[in-house]
């Protein structure tokens, strides 16, 4: 299952946050955890938000990951579909 996770960094936060994730690796940047795979990033760095999709098929694994940016940061985790599964949804929802 795929989710979309959105942040949004307090100001106060903000440099100490750069600076733990600058001093990271690529390595460390793409590692989740085990059964956790983050599809893609997207940061909005003048804004201090952005957003992730993350693919797990467990939910306590993916908690797990945020768990360690949650003190640093406010985050909303919602469930969405790629564009194959939610044509096999639309498909469900008119058929007569």
């Amino acid at each position: 299952m795929k989710f979309m996770v959105s942040w949004s960094v307090d100001q106060d936060k903000w440099l100490p946050i750069l600076e733990q994730w600058g001093s990271m690796t690529a390595e460390q940047h793409v590692d989740a955890g085990p059964g956790v795979t983050i599809v893609g990033r997207w940061h909005d760095t003048g804004g201090r938000t952005g957003v992730a999709i993350i693919e797990t098929a467990d939910a306590s694994a993916l908690y797990t990951y945020l768990g360690q940016w949650n003190p640093h940061m406010d985050m909303d985790v919602t469930p969405v579909l790629d564009d194959a599964e939610a044509a096999t949804v639309a498909r469900a929802l008119t058929e007569s």
